[in-house]
């Protein structure tokens, strides 16, 4: 399946040699016959000087577009284009020959073989050009489509903004493999990839609220997707009796119902957070006195949840 990974760049092409010159270990014996006789003739070429003079010719015009699917309409803004040459730098990385953020890049590039990269969004292809003189024409399809994403509470219970990201992650049976395309997306967000499968992770506040899904993005189209959370907002406070006012300066902790581990700690008069569904004991302390009450999360509307002082 097509994934949402950087597109390949492709392997450089072999460093040249040229010939081994007279004398040198391995080349002609220079007794064998006079210089003049072995030399080439002036007007043969050599891959050395083609290469000096594809390296030295007049740039040609070369017009580059790009598109969501074959066949389809050129993309009019986003894209960022980069053009490599085939030699390598000293690092061994291809060399960037030219770079445009026109939606119809216009670069002038010397005669010879080029890879083409565009980006549009999360989306990216890369492609190959041979300019020669003359106009040189190059259209590059993505296969693109976009992604938006957006979750509630299991009841149809809306989340806030503030509240809900996205992570999107390629697909692969091993987590170890996935990886990270777009992160920090917010709801209705909508984000370019290629088409492919992707892991989406939705996190619904910063504790343990967390869905998973495996959502395919088709080309040229747009994918609407809506997770759903176990989980609430809860809030908690201190009182001497039920309904009664906050007591301040109280530190909290809530562990798992086990107590085995910590979720959530907290410092103040009503702090609030959001749990997966299940059983929790919540621990208010203050001074040297430590309240506690065992709770349940289920999925719905926000909950409050009272420790009483007079309990314990």
């Amino acid at each position: 399946m097509a994934l949402g990974q950087q597109a390949p760049t492709p392997a450089p092409l072999p460093l040249f040699h040229a010939p081994l010159a007279d004398g040198e270990p391995g080349g002609p014996d220079i007794a064998a016959e006079p210089l003049a006789e072995t030399a080439a003739p002036a007007d043969a070429p050599t891959a050395a000087t083609e290469a000096i003079a594809t390296a030295t010719a007049d740039p040609q015009p070369v017009t580059l577009t790009a598109m969501i699917t074959d066949g389809g309409r050129s993309i009019g803004e986003g894209l960022v284009w980069r053009i490599f040459s085939t030699r390598t730098d000293s690092a061994g990385q291809l060399e960037l020959a030219a770079k445009s953020e026109s939606a119809v890049a216009q670069v002038e590039l010397s005669p010879g073989n080029y890879v083409v990269h565009v980006a549009y969004g999360r989306a990216q292809a890369s492609d190959t050009i041979t300019v020669a003189e003359g106009q040189n024409d190059k259209s590059v399809v993505l296969e693109a489509g976009g992604l938006r994403l957006s979750a509630a509470v299991t009841g149809d219970v809306a989340i806030p903004i503030n509240l809900l990201r996205f992570d999107v992650l390629t697909a692969s049976s091993s987590e170890a493999e996935r990886v990270l395309v777009a992160q920090g997306l917010g709801a209705n967000d909508i984000v370019t990839v290629n088409a492919g499968t992707y892991h989406i992770v939705s996190y619904f506040g910063d504790v343990n609220a967390i869905v998973r899904a495996d959502l395919r993005v088709d080309p040229g189209q747009l994918t609407d997707a809506t997770l759903y959370h176990r989980a609430a907002q809860v809030s908690f406070k201190l009182v001497s009796e039920a309904g009664g006012e906050a007591i301040a300066d109280v530190d909290w902790t809530i562990k798992t119902a086990d107590g085995a581990s910590t979720i959530f700690t907290n410092t103040g008069a009503f702090p609030s957070t959001v749990l997966q569904e299940g059983d929790y004991v919540v621990f208010a302390k203050r001074g040297d006195t430590v309240f506690n009450r065992a709770f349940e999360i289920q999925p719905g509307q926000p909950k409050e949840i009272e420790v009483l002082t007079t309990v314990y």
